[in-house]
Parts: structure tokens; sequence; C-alpha cells
């Protein structure tokens, strides 16, 4: 069987996991990692050449995403985290994203229930059209801020600028502040042993997924359909598999270039792999959905 023949048994076996799962009334959840992006033109930081690639500046410094992502720049190096961060904050606010997006919106207007769980902080989803209430990402979202000293909650970052030299990757100041005292600010974002993070708003959009999927009928043929969520950081993906034994109908489509299998040997049979890109494999599935 040739790779387009797998590629198109996938895609037909996705197609009809979703479309049992809509004309039985069951609950369509969408889960993203970062792969999910690349499509809108988002870098791939999958390992550090990639993650280098976009941000040459760190390879000579040698520092990786996870070293970067670490909540103790913002004390010790503030130009380093806000070049980072600041960067990250404008590329996605100006990034749109993918048509594929548009097909799981235009999707959840026949679910009867759906939900969106997300680790990518770019806020895409509610950029593509998604309300709010409905989209959990469990990382936190850059465009919101918080004290990086104290628990003076949350506001937006819709009117932060932050200029950063497109070489060295370094923010000048002057840095965003606390809206309510004068230290710095930093984006609401769970980074690497991060004890700083403020959780109100991720625990409250948790607790607004439960509630959501508390009800629905365990019988149910539901269908996750996952896209672009690695095994490097696995949030997204267990995820899905824990509602695999949750529901014992359900079907995962886990679409993802590189590791489209399950990752548990018990729900395996339930896991359709795509192998292949976000955007290429919603879309050929929604033409058949």
């Amino acid at each position: 069987m040739t790779n387009q023949d797998l590629f198109s048994h996938a895609i037909a076996a996705g197609a009809g996991a979703v479309r049992a799962a809509v004309d039985a009334g069951a609950a369509v959840v969408i889960t993203a990692g970062a792969g999910m992006g690349v499509d809108s033109g988002l870098p791939d930081f999958r390992g550090p050449e990639g993650f280098w690639n976009a941000y040459p500046a760190y390879r000579h410094l040698g520092l990786n995403f996870m070293d970067l992502a670490d909540p103790r720049w913002f004390k010790d190096d503030p130009a380093l985290a806000w070049g980072f961060y600041g960067h990250r904050l404008h590329l996605y606010r100006d990034t749109r994203p993918h048509d594929g997006f548009g097909a799981l919106l235009a999707l959840t207007r026949r679910a009867a229930t759906h939900v969106v769980f997300t680790s990518n902080v770019d806020g895409a989803f509610q950029r593509a059209g998604f309300a709010e209430d409905v989209v959990c990402a469990c990382h936190g979202d850059i465009h919101t801020l918080q004290c990086s000293e104290h628990a003076h909650g949350f506001w937006s970052a819709h009117d932060v600028t932050v200029n950063v030299d497109p070489v060295t990757f370094r923010a000048a100041p002057p840095f965003p502040t606390c809206r309510d005292c004068d230290a710095l600010a930093r984006p609401n974002i769970l980074m690497f042993g991060d004890w700083g993070y403020q959780d109100d708003r991720t625990t409250a959009a948790e607790q607004r997924l439960a509630d959501a999927l508390a009800d629905v009928d365990d019988s149910l043929p539901h269908v996750i359909i996952e896209s672009g969520a690695g095994t490097a950081i696995p949030s997204v993906r267990r995820f899905g598999e824990r509602l695999l034994r949750r529901w014992p109908q359900a079907r995962l489509v886990r679409i993802n270039m590189r590791e489209c299998q399950a990752d548990d040997a018990s729900t395996a049979k339930h896991v359709i792999g795509v192998a292949a890109g976000a955007r290429a494999a919603l879309l050929s599935m929604a033409e058949r959905w």
C-alpha cells in the first residue's frame, strides 16, 4: 500500500469517526499541540535544531527552548526574557490561523457538545472564532499578563509593544510592568520550574471543560480530533488517551507528521493515526465529514 493509499484510508476512517459522533449527538473534543500552528507559518521548535533555526542568536548562547522558558530570566535578565516572549507575542498576534481551524469551527456548529484542549499559548483558536469559554489552554496564554512578583490578577496584553532586536533577540526597555505596582510583568504562561505562575484562569478553564463533559453519555461514539501534539511534552496526548479509557466507544483521530501512533497499547484499537500536517488532514477530512 502506498503512502497516498495509507493517507486516504486514514482520512476516510477519521472522517467516518467524526460523522458517527455528530450523527449520534456525541461530543467532539478538539485537542492541539504546537504542530497545529506550523501550517499557519509559525516556527517548528521540534528539537534544539528546529528552535535554533528560528532563533539563531540563542545557539551562540547555548540556550534551547526549555532554557529560555524559565521564569528566572525575568529577574536575572529582563532583556533576555522579554526578548524571547516579546518576539513570540508579536509573532502570534500577527499570525493568521490556517483554514484547518475554520474547518474545525464549522464542525462544532453541528456537534451536540464541543470543547477545545490545547497546550498552545498562541490564542489561535480564539482568533479563529472559537468562544473563549470552550477553550482550555492548559499552559496559559501569551496574550494575558501577570505580575512577576505578586498575585495582582491578570490583564490583556493587546496594547503591549515590546521592541526586540531582530539579530540578538534582546528587548529594549521600557519593559511591560504590573498595572498595580512597579514590578516587571510577565506572560501568564506556565514555564518550566514555574512557582510564580498564577493558575486561576487555567483552573477555571479546566473546570469548565470538566463540567461540559461531565454529563455526556459514556456509551456514545465520541470523537477526539488531535492535531500536532508530540511526545516530548505529552500533556495533550495524555488528555486524549484518558478520554479513550473513559469512553469505550470513542475514537481518537491523531494527526501528526511523525508521531501518529497510539501511546498506550490498551487504547491502540481506538486510535486512527493520520501521518500528515494539520491543515492538509483537517481539510481532507472536512470534505468527507
